[in-house]
């Protein structure tokens, strides 16, 4: 995984130049956007209980065959997997937030994610629909909409993160599906 920072350095020293231009500025601007981006991050690690209980709350009643007999979240243990799952995803596209690179999301939790859930007869559509309520979630607590739920923000625009956060969990979906 690298950083923003480490990528452009690696990228100049492949070309065997100094850190400027272009390069320089968009370090500048990843240093000027940080406390948004550790806001940013703080407020979806913060909620990740409620944001990922109610996304499986959400999948549930939009398809509540998954709680019956048989189904994919039916028995105590088989609910706690989905969970944990929903926090694990939750937490790597928190951790590519962070780290304003989507690298460790893609080696650390979605290589393999797919064959998983398919050999275990998970439904990749119930997960995609999950993945898709956290990040509307995840969304909102970045863009500080979060109905019932505001806080302290710091200054300035928050959409470029909040478009981050939803490209980190398109990715997601896009490798369950």
């Amino acid at each position: 995984m690298l950083d923003a920072f480490s990528r452009v350095v690696v990228n100049s020293d492949s070309k065997a130049a100094y850190v400027s231009g272009s390069d320089l500025q968009a370090l500048k601007q990843f240093i000027s956007d940080g406390n948004k981006r550790l806001d940013a991050v703080n407020y979806i690690v913060s909620n990740s209980s409620c944001i990922v209980s109610d996304a499986v709350s959400g999948m549930i009643c939009e398809n509540p065959g998954l709680i019956t007999p048989g189904g994919n979240c039916y028995t105590n243990r088989r609910m706690a997997a989905c969970l944990r799952d929903g926090e694990i995803i939750l937490r790597y596209v928190s951790y590519a937030l962070l780290a304003g690179d989507a690298s460790i999301l893609e080696d650390r939790c979605l290589n393999g994610l797919k064959e998983t859930y398919i050999a275990l007869g998970v439904p990749t559509n119930s997960t995609v629909r999950a993945v898709s309520i956290m990040k509307s979630a995840a969304v909102a607590f970045v863009s500080n909409t979060a109905s019932k739920r505001k806080v302290e923000v710091t200054d300035g625009d928050c959409s470029a993160l909040s478009a981050e956060v939803a490209a980190y969990c398109d990715r997601v979906s896009a490798a369950i599906s």
